[in-house]
């Protein structure tokens, strides 16, 4: 659910609201009763659980290991037979 912002017009008190898209604006301050503006104001947004930031974009992953060759020296022209 969104979370809205108001100021109220007599005391100037700010406060949040969690509402759903369909439920109506608030009109009145929780302080002082007196009629409330919503405010424009920056979206929060944030990722809950795993998912593709943390399991995948934003994780480092170990390099696999190179595999041995399978030539075993049986190809003379091959560098990991002569470095044996």
């Amino acid at each position: 659910m969104p979370v809205y912002e108001y100021r109220c017009t007599s005391c100037e008190k700010q406060f949040e609201l969690r509402q759903k898209f369909s439920d109506p604006p608030a009109t009145a301050c929780p302080a002082c009763g007196a009629v409330v503006e919503k405010m424009i104001s920056q979206a929060a947004f944030t990722l809950k659980g795993g998912g593709w930031y943390s399991e995948g974009y934003g994780a480092k992953k170990e390099a696999p290991a190179a595999a041995a060759p399978s030539c075993a020296g049986a190809c003379a022209g091959c560098p990991s037979a002569t470095a044996s």
